[in-house]
């Protein structure tokens, strides 16, 4: 059996920049252990999965080690293959059906607007791991749903952090948002993320961070539209727009394989 298979670089527009996603287009659901098994094998951050629908079609996320409950950079990944390979019209919203709800992306001119829910910090104690593993004194801290939520006093502290990803990974949360404040134009903010518990130690660029990002920096920065630069050694921007419980995600995409998986 051979399946249609795709890797795109997301919350970019050059190739070998972003954060590479496969994308895997069955026809009929596969069981978890066979999805597990195939993200293992990409090794990529992220592999989603899609599977027809008749209002929204059905996307799963897996890690190299674990599915995850949301994922930006590979829901982007897709929705540019959709339109790209003619699977869905252009003008046509693609719908997914996924473990957060409803999400949707659609084309904005150059760039791709994703409906989010919104995922704000809320203030919390750091755990000792957590403290000892990124090495500094945090300026706040909080966690949402999936991750803790981490400022720090500025971007060269962000830039030049070298986590101790084995005491990360004993902290209990999905991974580490670490952000502070940009040094200027363009970006309102910068981030970095680690997920050492799921198998990614840094993620390149991770959308559903800015689910939370974004609320947390337009209520600091009083701003209702920001720019987001996630400063890993790939590096890739984001766009986001909070709205009451949603957040809206802007991000590009660029295909870098397309080619058959053979199960």
């Amino acid at each position: 059996m051979s399946i249609p298979l795709y890797i795109a670089d997301a919350f970019t527009n050059e190739r070998f920049k972003g954060n590479p996603a496969a994308v895997c287009f069955l026809e009929v659901p596969q069981t978890e252990s066979w999805m597990q098994q195939v993200a293992a094998e990409m090794n990529l951050s992220e592999t989603a999965f899609v599977t027809p629908g008749e209002e929204s079609m059905g996307l799963r996320w897996f890690t190299p080690v674990g599915e995850v409950d949301l994922c930006g950079h590979a829901t982007l990944a897709t929705a540019h293959i959709l339109w790209e390979s003619g699977r869905l019209p252009h003008t046509e919203q693609a719908r997914f059906h996924t473990r957060s709800g409803l999400l949707t992306a659609k084309l904005n001119g150059e760039w791709i607007e994703m409906n989010f829910p919104a995922e704000p910090p809320e203030g919390a104690i750091a755990p000792e791991e957590l403290v000892q593993g990124l090495g500094l004194i945090p300026r706040y801290v909080g966690r949402n749903r999936m991750d803790f939520f981490v400022e720090v006093d500025s971007e060269e502290t962000l830039r030049t952090l070298r986590p101790d990803f084995a005491l990360l990974a004993k902290v209990e949360a999905r991974g580490v948002i670490v952000t502070s404040r940009s040094n200027g134009k363009p970006y309102d903010f910068v981030s970095r993320a680690f997920y050492p518990g799921t198998g990614v130690d840094e993620d390149p660029v991770t959308g559903s961070a800015h689910c939370a990002l974004a609320p947390y920096w337009a209520k600091r920065l009083r701003k209702e539209e920001l720019t987001g630069y996630q400063a890993s050694e790939r590096g890739g921007v984001v766009k986001v727009k909070p709205e009451g419980d949603r957040v809206y995600l802007y991000g590009q995409a660029v295909t870098v394989l397309k080619g058959q998986l053979e199960a």
